[in-house]
């Protein structure tokens, strides 16, 4: 029997990770030289990965130099318009199309995520997780792979919602709001809280960009 090895990652996934995990931020220069030194791969793929971000937006240039994006009001507002109508369509279909067990496993997450609480990043990490399993249970690729592009350039937010003190428990009762409408297979009401939900997350991140909130600990 042949021996399963561990999936290498590609150049392209260790930068847009390192993005989304917020190693690098918007505005931090990328130095091929330092790249591939840090991810231990040559150059070239080091090359290819940021001329292929570069198109995807998720670079752009200062100079000669690439940076990491960073998204203003206006890119902001668009890609939560999208991103709560495609959230709202994944919930609904989810409330139609999950299993059982896809249910339990949602359920256990926002159980879960409650020991985090107090925790930004560590939330913000959980709710990737959780909306990417609302995704999945949609049971609709083209949905999914859209869905993987909007949350892709969610990764240019500088901060997260959940910096903001009070919004961690109340997200993570939406969170269960969400859950049992999915369980109860009701799809209005299952895309209705998560439309609420997106809605609630993308006025805290105004609030926290215009200083009407403070992040936690300030």
């Amino acid at each position: 029997m042949q021996d399963l090895k561990p999936v290498q990652k590609d150049a392209y996934s260790l930068i847009l990770e390192a993005i989304d995990t917020g190693l690098y931020r918007p505005g931090d220069r990328l130095v091929e030289s330092e790249l591939a030194e840090r991810f231990g791969v040559s150059r070239t793929p080091i090359r290819e990965a940021l001329q292929r971000l570069e198109t995807q937006s998720m670079l752009t240039r200062d100079g000669r130099s690439l940076i990491v994006a960073s998204l203003d009001h206006n890119q902001l507002a668009e890609l939560y318009a999208v991103r709560t109508e495609l959230e709202a369509l994944a919930a609904r279909l989810a409330a139609r199309h999950a299993s059982d067990e896809e249910i339990r496993v949602l359920r256990d997450m926002a159980v879960a995520d409650r020991r985090m609480l107090g925790d930004a990043q560590a939330l913000s990490r959980a709710n990737r997780r959780f909306h990417k399993q609302i995704h999945l249970a949609s049971h609709n690729r083209f949905l999914v792979q859209q869905l993987d592009l909007v949350h892709r350039s969610m990764a240019l937010l500088a901060t997260t919602s959940f910096a903001a003190e009070g919004r961690d428990e109340v997200a993570l009762d939406e969170h269960d709001a969400i859950v049992a409408a999915i369980a109860a297979r009701d799809e209005t009401a299952a895309a209705e809280t998560l439309r609420r939900h997106i809605s609630k997350a993308f006025e805290t991140r105004l609030k926290l960009d215009a200083g009407e909130l403070q992040p936690r600990g300030h």
